[in-house]
């Protein structure tokens, strides 16, 4: 048997192998010692003819999933190895393989995968910089195909598919590099030969039955069909299964979605928090009313990629319009999608041939819900719920048959018995009033044998080990019959068998044995049938879960009083009443909504001054979730809206750095500056919050305005754009530039203090209330003492005062003599100007440097 083990376990070298051995998973040797210290397990040991005693460690059989999953969380891979004939059956050793191997990206079981989310594994192919990408989520499914030009776009797909698990030629050192890099997945280096075109063709050609791929939209020549093909032979080679239910590839096309790229998706707090990562908080949080898992994780989809045709967007407006305004029916759906199980899962697990009597009923109840769902779709108005209702296919005779064929009371498990229904099969139903008849027999034998012994306690027991008995407690002992024949040996008694039990015992459990092998077989052949199904039940999961996602956006709108945005494609973005989805949600006091105008001429660039906390950046991400929330189809959190398409939604927001990388907080802002102004279009929307705040004042003042002087440009970018800003010198900016206009947010200044008012006014502002704000964090009074006078020194252009700072004579003098020279400085400076030749920007940073000069 060890040899055995060992030569199985050096065709898996990069797996942990759990090795059947009757109940148990057994693991050896250093896989003994790295499960023990992971999951906690007791180490043994066992004598197995080597020179050394083998380390050994093993898990129940039954409860191996969640072991299983906690090695998963730690980025090992698992090769499940089980007895391939029956133990009682086999001569000599049992024959014993491979089944399966589990890896981060390979997870297939419910019960080791979030209901709500996908979990995708990765395949990326690479050509002089250009990415073919795959990816697959085998516990639904779903294979898709996308390509991306450069590095910025395969990193938005990577931030968007969140992918546990990254495949990639081993010899290619830029993937190496690119997944290396990618710190939240396993990374699986693989053959190369799996990514050669023609290799990789082939398969995809076999697997999903066709004699061309154009059907998928994927061509010959794509890089798509090197990274699909290598990530089918993946799969293939670990699951051990024929991959059914992946039945066919989809493309995801750039025309099709917005881009939302990584600093967006965490800025805007789309689906996690930015701070604990969790979803309570995110937009996902708020809009998840999904009532089905199928549902959970197409919204999710939905909210990553927003759409961009006018047409697609406004049909599930209309749907989301209808549901919203009839309750009855909103309210049926509702009722109606919460008896559907997730069906997506299901098929896998048919698939897999893993799927049993329970799932098997939860299908049936899936389906025994259709029917009503449909009826419900057929009586709607809008065009998306009525063509759902008319392709949902109720499937009536295949729900008759589950009906029919499974127990409802059917156990977990399907080798024990009990999950074929009565009528089903004539020769289950034999064998089973075999089994119950047998229990009338033991119950009159053993009324016969306490009339004939005399015995009153007598009783006819049953264990897996003696079989059945007849159990005598000591005080009786004296009038058992020499007929009876002794079994066990008991504290309390002793255990007897005679002629008639053994007779007895050999026909019910004859009967037992032969009807649970019988169902057994019975529900393989139940399990083949379904499969012939798998691919209308996808289609009818498909149309379930984007009925849901509406229902979801309806119930959402109902609960949070929205309204239905106006699409438009003329660049004009008009919200009136505007208000932060999550925000309102989570604060206590009432949210102050405000309107937002942009559009392509006169109001393009918003520039929003007004202190820190005053709200300048809830308004900016606020306006950026409504673009998002209108782009998916979803109402939203104003009084009215009307939405032109945007592109892609970029954002710049927050101070952090990248030390890993050695990177700055104000390198890290200029990286997605950079991002941003290379890859935003005239059609795009910008969101930027204190550009150039991690450099010295007249540095960063002067990248804001050049920033503000590029976007507006039309031949360079022309995008609409929200620009929040300290730099009150850029205010001046309205008037000089077309398309800037200035807003502020009001504060009310009481005392030494001030109150947000949270509203968005036109016209700038000259103040930060940097000290009022200081005050509210609970700074220390005699510092905010000293920084109003500072501050009341520095806005006349004076030297601060150095009274009270008991400054050595020496120091004092040195000040003093800085002071000179400074003097000097600007004397030279101003007799070095040409004046008529200096531009205007070009004045205004030597105008900064003599102010700062007499600071």
């Amino acid at each position: 048997m060890m040899r055995q083990y060992l030569d199985i376990k050096e065709k898996n070298k990069d797996c942990l192998l759990f090795f059947r051995l009757g109940d148990f998973y057994e693991m050896f040797f250093e896989d003994a010692k790295i499960a023990s210290k992971e999951l906690e397990l007791t180490l043994t040991g066992k004598d197995c003819g080597l020179e050394e005693r083998a380390p050994m460690c093993g898990i129940p059989y039954h409860a191996v999933d969640g072991y299983i999953a906690k090695l998963i969380d730690k980025g090992y891979k698992v090769a499940i190895c089980e007895q391939l004939e029956d133990p009682q059956q086999a001569k000599g050793l049992v024959e014993r393989g491979i089944t399966r191997i589990i890896t981060p990206g390979t997870v297939a079981d419910s019960s080791m995968l979030k209901e709500n989310e996908n979990s995708y594994i990765f395949s990326l192919y690479e050509e002089k910089g250009r990415f073919g990408v795959s990816y697959a989520d085998i516990s639904t499914g779903g294979f898709y195909v996308e390509e991306a030009e450069n590095g910025q776009e395969l990193a938005n797909v990577l931030t968007r598919v969140a992918p546990k698990e990254i495949l990639y030629p081993e010899e290619n050192q830029i993937l190496k590099k690119i997944v290396g890099a990618y710190k939240d997945c396993y990374a699986s280096p693989y053959y190369p030969w799996a990514f050669q075109h023609d290799t990789a063709h082939k398969l995809l050609l076999q697997h999903f039955g066709v004699i061309s791929l154009r059907g998928f939209d994927i061509s010959a020549k794509s890089l798509t069909i090197s990274a699909a093909g290598a990530l089918l032979q993946y799969l293939i080679e670990t699951q051990k299964n024929s991959l059914m239910h992946i039945k066919k590839i989809r493309k995801i096309s750039t025309g099709e979605y917005m881009i939302v790229d990584p600093f967006t998706h965490r800025n805007l707090e789309l689906t996690e928090t930015i701070r604990s990562k969790n979803k309570r908080g995110s937009l996902l949080w708020l809009l998840d009313k999904t009532k089905t898992s199928m549902g959970g994780r197409l919204l999710k989809k939905a909210i990553e990629q927003p759409l961009l045709k006018k047409r697609a967007i406004n049909e599930r407006l209309s749907a989301v319009d209808e549901l919203k305004n009839d309750y009855c029916l909103r309210s049926e759906l509702r009722a109606q999608l919460g008896g559907i199980y997730d069906i997506e899962r299901l098929l896998a697990r048919i698939s897999y041939g893993t799927l049993d009597a329970r799932d098997a009923l939860s299908l049936k109840q899936s389906l025994e819900a259709i029917p009503g769902i449909k009826s419900l779709l057929l009586q709607a108005k809008s065009s998306l719920l009525k063509h759902s209702g008319e392709n949902l296919d109720p499937l009536e005779d295949l729900y008759r048959f589950l009906e029919s064929a499974i127990h409802p009371d059917a156990p977990n498990g399907i080798k024990d018995g009990g999950i074929i229904r009565d009528g089903f099969n004539a020769d289950v139903d034999k064998y089973r009033d075999a089994t119950k008849s047998g229990k009338d027999w033991l119950a009159s034998l053993e009324q016969r044998e306490r009339e004939e012994t005399g015995i009153k306690n007598l009783k006819i027991g049953f264990n897996k080990v003696f079989g059945y008995y007849i159990e005598v407690t000591k005080s009786y002992l004296n009038q058992v019959p020499y007929r009876y024949t002794r079994r066990q040996t008991l504290a309390g008694g002793e255990r007897y068998i005679t002629a008639e039990l053994k007779e007895l015992e050999d026909t019910i459990l004859s009967a037992s044995d032969k009807c649970s092998k019988l169902e057994y077989q019975l529900f393989l052949q139940i399990r083949e049938k379904l499969a012939g199904f798998i691919n209308a039940l996808q289609a009818n999961a498909e149309i379930i879960a984007l009925v849901d996602v509406m229902q979801s956006f309806a119930q959402a709108a109902y609960d949070n009083d929205y309204v239905k945005p106006a699409i438009r494609e003329d660049g004009v973005i008009e919200i009136k009443g505007g208000r932060h989805p999550v925000v309102e949600k989570t604060v206590r006091q009432d949210f102050v909504p405000n309107d937002a105008y942009l559009d392509t001429k006169e109001n393009t660039l918003m520039i929003i001054t007004g202190p820190n906390m005053a709200g300048k950046s809830t308004f900016m991400r606020q306006t950026g979730l409504i673009v998002i929330m209108a782009q998916i189809g979803c109402f939203v959190p104003a009084a009215s809206a009307s939405i032109s398409i945007v592109d892609r939604v970029f954002t710049r927001v927050g101070a952090s750095d990248d030390l890993a990388s050695g990177q700055s907080t104000f390198m890290v802002e200029m990286n997605e500056l950079a991002s941003i102004l290379n890859n935003a279009t005239e059609k795009s929307l910008l969101i930027l919050d204190e550009i150039g705040r991690g450099t010295s004042t007249l540095d960063g003042l002067s990248i804001a305005w050049a920033t503000i002087e590029y976007i507006l440009k039309t031949k360079n970018l022309g995008a609409k754009t929200l620009f929040a800003t300290h730099y009150h010198e850029l205010t001046e900016l309205e008037g000089i530039l077309p398309g800037v206009k200035n807003y502020s947010i009001t504060v009310k200044e009481m005392e030494k203090t001030i109150i947000f008012l949270h509203k968005i006014k036109r016209g700038g502002t000259d103040r930060s209330f940097g000290i009022e704000v200081a005050r509210l964090a609970g700074l220390p009074e005699a510092l905010l003492e000293r920084a109003r006078n500072l501050l009341i020194g520095l806005e006349k252009n004076a030297k601060p005062s150095l009274q009270g700072l008991d400054l050595p004579k020496e120091e004092a003098e040195e000040k003093s003599e800085e002071l000179s020279r400074n003097i000097s400085r600007i004397q030279q400076t101003l007799r070095g100007l040409d004046i008529n030749s200096l531009t205007p920007l070009e004045a205004l940073s030597v105008l900064n440097d003599l102010k700062q000069m007499v600071r």
